[in-house]
């Protein structure tokens, strides 16, 4: 994460979205007394967003919990992909 003024961010846009695409990183615009804002690559907003779904009932959480549980302790399995 790093954090630009919005007159530095306007002076330098390109060099701006492209660290933000390349590194995924996450760019906060300040603006003073006004409210900030994040800039993040498509991607990384896409996978936010996804993370956001699968926690969004608390089956689907509880259902990760265990899984990572299982992960933690060895009881899981590994499994071959099949070709077409």
């Amino acid at each position: 994460m790093f954090i630009a003024s919005v007159s530095d961010f306007r002076k330098d846009i390109k060099s701006y979205l492209d660290r933000v695409s390349k590194n995924f990183e996450t760019l906060i615009i300040n603006r003073g007394k006004d409210s900030g804002i994040v800039v993040m690559s498509l991607e990384e907003y896409n996978s936010l967003m996804a993370t956001n779904y699968e926690l969004s009932s608390r089956k689907n959480e509880m259902r990760l919990d265990a899984a990572i549980e299982k992960l933690k302790i060895g009881k899981s399995y590994s499994k071959e992909l099949i070709e077409e």
